[in-house]
C-alpha cells in the first residue's frame, strides 16, 4: 500500500512540474504573439502608407496637364 502512495506521490508530482512548465512556456507564448501580432500590424500600416503614396504619385502621373498624360511624349 505505501508503494502505491509512493508511486502515485511521485506521478502527481511529475503532472504538478508538467503543468507549471506548460505555464511557463504558454506564457513566453503569449509574449512573442503579442510581439508578432505589433510587427504585423506595424507593417500592415507601413504598407498602406507606401499604397497611398504610390497611387497619390499615380495620379500625378494621369492628372490632365501632367507630361505622362500627353501620348506625344515620350519618355
Amino acid at each position: 500500500m505505501i508503494n502505491e502512495l509512493d508511486a502515485l506521490e511521485s506521478k502527481v508530482a511529475q503532472v504538478v512540474s508538467l503543468c507549471r512548465s506548460l505555464r511557463a512556456e504558454n506564457a513566453e507564448l503569449r509574449l512573442k504573439l503579442s510581439a508578432a501580432e505589433a510587427d504585423c500590424a506595424l507593417a500592415w500600416q507601413r504598407m498602406e502608407t507606401a499604397r497611398a503614396r504610390i497611387e497619390a504619385l499615380a495620379e500625378q502621373l494621369i492628372a490632365p496637364g501632367s507630361s505622362a498624360a500627353d501620348p506625344s511624349i515620350q519618355l
